[in-house]
């Protein structure tokens, strides 16, 4: 590999018109892809074969117009008074306007639906006055009725002792006759009662459990319009939500602010925002003081901004074809430019060493392309490895998110390895500050193999203070990571200046926290019920799921086709994103209730609080699966890499101890609140449920790329015949510079990104850079080096019998440095 590299890299020196003309043409065929087949992002994350996509394919399957997605439309008073007559109509204009964009099915009448369960509530009341009064009168019937026999019984015993008993036993007879009649009608109204008090019953348990749903606030200052899609809100395009938000944003109407909920109003976040730009901008400084020139800190940020370029022209230009989640291509920017500047460096950094060693130009690139370069490419197929590995986790957006990654490394690894040598021969000693150009023409040259006092080796109680702490350390930052929650962002994770968060916030404070999040569960009954038992049905199965824990109302929707089966609204008392809400949609499917029957309905549950949990309790689940595959892939790179067990092995643990300690940092800032003012988090709450997973994929690529770099170097001295521990400090010496400046370049680049308004976009950005901070700087400077220094001659120990079967792979370019260790003549770097 390292000799096809080199030849690579004297190829670009010598064409390297050719070379940037072939990237720039690729830049301008996938631009032009990109306008010819691009199609529109999608803001929603699904997943298919979940508990919640079964119930709601039942839904749409069995239930008369319950199948589509949905989303609201709050409209609320400007000045906190009840919207007026003409205010209503007003929006019940724009409503039916709404209704009318193509994917919309219908938007619901709040004030209608308000106003039919106000006067149901009013005629259940009514009911019951009625009946009531109805049963007194029977009761003051019944009284009069006893009473009757009573005083006739007492005229028969008078009229038996005075003898007149014959005289007035037909009048007695007549009496007697008029109280069983009586009697009668008052026991023909009671049956009727016993048969209508059912249904009234019923007819109040539905009333008292709907009572805590509203579309209208009770202040009237605010209502919630139910707008209802054709498919599920996931297959909801772009163009329909964006029709709305537009019909919305024009509708002016007087005192009367309007919401959409973030089913509708959820946007693309910018690829490029003023944070990622100061990212790049701190990544330049960084450059200029690593490299000392301009046009050496210019090169690394122009192949990787041309890289990035082509990798997401080409993957959105597939955009059409697979559905992309919106944060798809901001990962591949993230990527794209941090590893893109970072193998640029790598290559640069060892071009301008072997210059000022006196190697000639020409040879010095592709000796740097096949030196550095070659430890380029594992490193960037390390990352690409763990990217491609999310395709295994059974998750599309997941794996595409991967895919896409994968391709954006891929670009970066093609650019360093062929256009930075391009442009290196365009740049020519340039490259050097002139002060060096100058040493290098009389003369003065530099040994970077060479053994000097400063490689003198830590000492064993150093090494093992260093291990010790560093450790404790990063456990103590994991800690917070045993209290973990997974959850996708609802509306209130958005900027608070956007429609989705004040959409939120109006639903929260006027009509409960739950609002925002109402779950469908439907009852699967034993077997089907007659039609008029469905309303027993649902008051029987209603009652039950009133009485759950945390339930605010419950509101019968309907019965399936057949009448097998039920459908309610369920409105937790939490926010879609409690722990609580979660808990209780994890209840309702373990339950079982009775039916009037006797018997035993089994319940789902489905709405976008049970499409959160569900996305969350997947990717929990692959993560170890995940983890053991890319570990296993990985370590089985390293140790044909560096031909060693214990290199591998210490790797991969001082990974996990970073990874754990990152996973810590963002629970206690993004779920926990700590410092959450400081990274803009307003609202804290549940982890991003794919960030564990990405940033385990992401931040096992990246750490392997600073093993590579620092470890081989201490490989590379050792193979020249130092001591095993001075090697090490030799090769952190060597190496500390540069990984640092390329970690501190990866840091600024992802942290740029946590300044996006993107709920989703945030904590990635912070995950990544502070992962890579902690293994950059505290694993791979401090642990790696102190461990392998107590390892001492056992860290190169390989089985011979593997160390046979292994190709010997020299990512350190060792047999190239010594086939071309003589510097050409006439090509000099100070010529």
């Amino acid at each position: 590999m390292a000799e096809l590299l080199y030849r690579i890299g004297r190829f670009s020196t010598r064409r390297h018109w050719t070379v940037i003309g072939a990237w720039l043409a690729v830049l301008v065929l996938t631009g032009v892809t990109y306008a010819s087949f691009a199609g529109a992002l999608s803001s929603s994350i699904s997943l298919p074969d979940t508990p919640t996509t079964r119930v709601s394919g039942q839904l749409e399957r069995d239930f008369e117009g319950t199948g589509g997605g949905n989303g609201t439309i709050v409209v609320e008073s400007t000045d906190g008074s009840a919207l007026t007559d003409d205010q209503q109509q007003d929006a019940l204009d724009l409503f039916d306007r709404i209704a009318a964009v193509d994917g919309v099915d219908e938007v619901t009448d709040p004030f209608a639906t308000q106003q039919q369960v106000d006067d149901g509530a009013a005629r259940v009341a009514d009911g019951r006055e009625q009946l009531n009064k109805g049963l007194a009168k029977l009761t003051e019937a019944q009284g009069q009725i006893d009473g009757g026999r009573t005083a006739l019984e007492e005229q028969r015993r008078q009229a038996r002792a005075n003898g007149t008993l014959a005289d007035v036993r037909a009048q007695l007879d007549d009496a007697e006759q008029q109280l069983d009649d009586g009697q009668a009608e008052v026991d023909r109204q009671r049956a009727k009662v016993d048969e209508e008090l059912p249904q009234l019953e019923q007819g109040e348990t539905l009333t008292q459990l709907s009572s805590g749903y509203r579309t209208v606030s009770e202040d009237g200052s605010a209502a919630v319009a139910n707008v209802v899609f054709a498919v599920a809100i996931n297959e909801v395009s772009v163009e329909t939500k964006t029709a709305i938000e537009d019909l919305l944003a024009d509708a002016d109407i007087d005192g009367v602010a309007l919401y959409p909920s973030q089913d509708i109003a959820q946007t693309v976040p910018s690829i490029l925002g003023p944070g990622e730009v100061a990212g790049v901008v701190i990544a330049a400084i960084v450059l200029f003081l690593m490299l000392g020139t301009v046009i050496g800190a210019s090169l690394p940020l122009v192949t990787a901004l041309l890289g990035v370029g082509v990798a997401s022209l080409a993957s959105l230009s597939f955009s059409g074809l697979v559905e992309f989640v919106s944060v798809t291509p901001v990962l591949g920017v993230m990527l794209g430019l941090a590893v893109g500047i970072d193998y640029s460096l790598f290559i640069i950094n060892r071009h301008r060493r072997q210059l000022k060693q006196g190697i000639a130009l020409s040879e010095s690139i592709g000796l740097a392309n096949g030196t550095s370069g070659n430890a380029v490419v594992f490193a960037g197929v390390t990352v690409i490895v763990a990217l491609l590995a999310l395709n295994v986790t059974g998750v599309p957006f997941l794996g595409l998110m991967g895919t896409v990654g994968a391709v954006a490394v891929l670009v970066a690894i093609l650019m360093a390895i062929t256009l930075t040598p391009a442009v290196l021969s365009l740049v020519g000693p340039r490259i050097l500050k002139r002060r060096e150009r100058s040493e290098i023409a009389t003369g003065t040259t530099y040994d970077d193999h060479a053994i000097t006092a400063r490689d003198e080796p830590m000492s064993n109680a150093r090494a093992w203070t260093v291990l010790g702490l560093g450790i404790v350390a990063l456990l103590v930052v994991a800690a917070p990571a045993t209290q973990m929650r997974l959850g996708l962002p609802d509306g209130s994770t958005q900027p608070p200046d956007s429609a989705a968060y004040q959409a939120y916030e109006v639903q929260a404070e006027k009509f409960g926290d739950g609002s925002n999040g109402p779950l469908l569960v439907v009852a699967d009954l034993p077997g089907p019920v007659a039609e008029d038992e469905v309303t027993a049905e649902q008051a029987t199965i209603g009652a039950q799921l009133g009485r759950a824990w945390n339930v605010d109302a419950v509101v019968p929707i309907g019965a399936s086709k057949d009448r097998s089966a039920l459908a309610f609204q369920v409105v937790p008392d939490g926010s879609p994103t409690d722990e609580s809400t979660a808990e209780l949609v994890q209840n309702l499917r373990s339950s079982t209730l009775t039916t009037t029957s006797g018997g035993e309905a089994t319940l789902g549950v489905a709405g976008n609080a049970s499409a959160g949990i569900d996305i969350s309790d997947q990717l929990s689940s692959v993560l170890p699966v995940y983890l053991v595959l890319v570990v296993g892939l990985s370590m089985l790179i390293l140790v044909l890499v560096f031909r060693s067990i214990l290199v591998p092995l210490t790797a991969t643990l001082g990974f996990v101890l970073s990874l754990l300690a990152a996973f810590g940092g963002i629970t206690a800032i993004f779920q926990l609140g700590f410092l959450s003012d400081l990274f803009g988090v307003h609202a804290p709450g549940p982890v991003l449920s794919f960030l564990p997973i990405i940033a385990t994929g992401i931040l096992f690529g990246l750490a392997m790329d600073y093993q590579l770099f620092l470890v081989s170097g201490m490989r590379e001295a050792h193979a020249h015949g130092a001591p095993a521990r001075v090697a090490v400090q030799h090769g952190l010496r060597a190496g500390r510079s540069v990984v640092t400046a390329a970690a501190i370049i990866m840091i600024s680049v992802f942290a740029g990104f946590i300044f996006s308004h993107d709920a989703t976009i945030k904590p990635i950005g912070f995950g990544l850079a502070f992962g890579v901070l902690l293994d950059a700087f505290v694993v791979r400077m401090l642990l790696i080096p102190a461990a392998m220094h107590l390892l001492g001659e056992s860290a190169w120990w390989l089985p011979k019998w593997l160390d046979r079967i292994l190709p010997d792979v020299d990512v350190e370019g060792a047999r190239l440095e010594r086939s071309h260790a003589a510097p050409g003549a006439g090509d000099r770097a100070g010529g």
